[in-house]
């Protein structure tokens, strides 16, 4: 008797320690497990659709703060951290490469790291951190010195830490990774330093190098034995083909947003950011893969296909924007809102253009999007001028473009709906000028070769949340905003879709009609995604909240007319009132 009581608790602590140990399968079933959230996106295909309907448009009204937790110290700034939850553990990164876990439930603090960041560390666009990823018990997050930091989910404890790359050349890191076929997926930040934009695979459980691949055409792939050894796996593209001269070798082309991944495909989808430098006359030619999504095997780190969004960026137009798969009859395809303006539909196995549209009501840089060559029909007299056209060399003539190089929309994740069929986007209308001037590469200094000021385009909103259909490219409903839109989406099951807004409230509407029926202040700007999870029975809704990013930075006149607004660093976390 005694034994099979032994053996009866053994099974019973096994199947525990199973159950708080994340695994492969977990995280391919993310989307549709509503226990916990295990990855950026949502689930790896970046949909941030919940089947949660507890919460729904009818008791919405009843939805009220459950607990809030403050990041503290002097270190708020921006916060665009997307939580993660697992085992009743919330894993929520902060401003400066912290991150916390907190009891799901009750928001106390379990314990929290620091990253010990050096002195010339150079983020572009504020000292943000956009979430972690879980896997086994490790929760994996990157920093601003461009390392890898994965820890203990019960302790804290450091397990391994590992180096990206060197922070003194420019590189930095704070999009959240991915977990796609069993490998960790991070990309790299520092398009504005003249970096290499790349992707790199690891095993999540020692952090050890399985592949990596550029992102600039003309630069090698590696992949790496058990052993750390370094073998050639391929020159990204063709060397010298779309790249004038030696510029291919400090080209940009940053993944700093992270990706996407898709278990049907097998394939991973990172956008990759602006050519180095902005002044598009030194580089003729497409600049491949700057401006694009790619599309990789994650067994072979080989570029299986990509699509070039802004071939010849000459305005900041990052195709970083995240690439959400979904099924569509029998196809799989992929929506990108591009900074650039204009909504892409992909064959997600082949990289085929199905759909092109703007998603914003300025656009000046092209008129359209060719859907037979995939390519963009340009305004040549809107592309700023060469300098040295000019009188003195030292400037080029200036013009006004729209959007702005913030974009029509920037890393605030949209979310898509299976339920509706439409895409729940943050767009922006603004504009700005923008010149060319000479600029020569130095190895860790800011490589842009531009001036530029943000303009608005009228007194009215900047803002909109808007409803599209994929198929028509048609706006099905908006919800305006006065100050520019800069947090993520979230849909569910309920008929909702939850974002924030930097006057400070998380708000939902009905996914159907666009009518607000919910709003929360939160005490400052909300520039995050929220999600949503179930807890013995109870639904829950979570959002970061903390002004910041890249708006108040370098938003010229933007960022005057929102300057009002208050910084602040905490998350919120929402249940029903019984």
């Amino acid at each position: 008797m005694r034994m099979k009581l032994l053996a009866l608790l053994i099974t019973l602590g096994t199947a525990q320690m199973a159950q708080a140990v994340v695994t492969d399968q977990m995280i391919e079933n993310d989307a549709k497990s509503p226990g916990d959230v295990l990855s950026w996106g949502i689930g790896t295909q970046g949909q941030r659709f919940s089947p949660l309907a507890k919460i729904n448009t009818g008791n919405i009204g009843k939805l009220v703060p459950a607990w809030s937790f403050s990041f503290g110290g002097e270190k708020q700034r921006g916060q665009e951290s997307q939580p993660v939850i697992h085992n009743g553990k919330m894993f929520v990164t902060a401003s400066y490469s912290r991150i916390y876990a907190l009891d799901a439930a009750t928001g106390q603090k379990l314990w929290k790291y620091e990253h010990r960041l050096p002195e010339g560390i150079m983020p572009c666009c504020d000292v943000i951190n956009r979430g972690a990823a879980l896997y086994d018990n490790l929760v994996i997050f990157a920093t601003l010195d461009a390392q890898l930091v994965a820890l203990n989910q019960d302790t804290g404890d450091v397990v391994w830490k590992e180096k990206i790359d060197n922070y003194a050349d420019g590189y930095s890191a704070s999009a959240a990774p991915i977990i796609a076929g069993g490998l960790l997926l991070t990309g790299v930040s520092g398009g504005e330093f003249g970096v290499v934009g790349r992707v790199e695979a690891r095993n999540p459980k020692t952090g050890a190098l399985v592949w990596v691949r550029p992102t600039v055409e003309g630069h090698m792939g590696y992949k790496f034995d058990a052993n750390g050894n370094k073998t050639e796996n391929g020159i990204s593209g063709t060397q010298g083909k779309s790249w004038p001269g030696d510029l291919w070798k400090t080209g940009g082309a940053a993944t700093w947003l992270g990706g996407t991944y898709n278990a049907k495909t097998g394939l991973a989808y990172f956008g990759t950011g602006n050519p180095a430098p902005w002044n598009s006359h030194l580089r003729k030619g497409d600049n491949l893969f700057s401006c694009s999504t790619v599309a990789i095997d994650v067994k072979t780190g080989q570029i299986v296909w990509h699509y070039q969004n802004t071939p010849n960026d000459g305005w900041d137009f990052d195709g970083v924007n995240e690439f959400v798969t979904y099924d569509d009859g029998n196809q799989v395809l992929g929506g990108k809102a591009d900074r650039n303006g204009f909504f892409y539909v992909n064959d997600a196995k082949t990289g085929k253009l199905v759909n092109a549209f703007p998603f914003v009501k300025k656009v000046t840089w092209a008129t359209g999007i060719d859907l037979k060559t995939g390519r963009p029909n340009f305004v040549p007299e809107n592309r700023p001028g060469d300098p040295t056209a000019g009188a003195d060399g030292k400037k080029g003539q200036s013009v006004f473009a729209a959007p702005s190089f913030l974009g029509g929309k920037n890393q605030m994740p949209m979310a898509y709906s299976p339920q509706t069929g439409l895409f729940y986007v943050p767009a922006n209308e603004w504009g700005m000028e923008i010149w060319n001037e000479p600029i020569t590469y130095k190895k860790g200094a800011a490589y842009l070769g531009a001036g530029f000021t943000i303009k608005t385009l009228n007194d009215g909103p900047i803002g909109a949340l808007r409803a599209i259909d994929p198929k028509s490219g048609k706006i099905v409903w908006e919800a305006p905003n006065n100050a520019p839109l800069w947090g993520g989406v979230l849909t569910t099951g309920g008929n909702l879709v939850f974002w924030g807004t930097p006057e400070g409230y998380l708000q939902a509407a009905d996914a159907k009609t666009g009518k607000i029926v919910w709003k929360f202040q939160t005490g400052s700007g909300v520039v995050a995604p929220p999600v949503t999870w179930e807890d013995k029975g109870e639904q829950y809704v979570a959002v970061v909240s903390g002004w910041g990013g890249a708006v108040p930075l370098w938003g010229g006149d933007v960022a005057k007319k929102v300057s009002f607004l208050e910084q602040g660093g905490s998350v919120w976390v929402f249940k029903m009132t019984k």
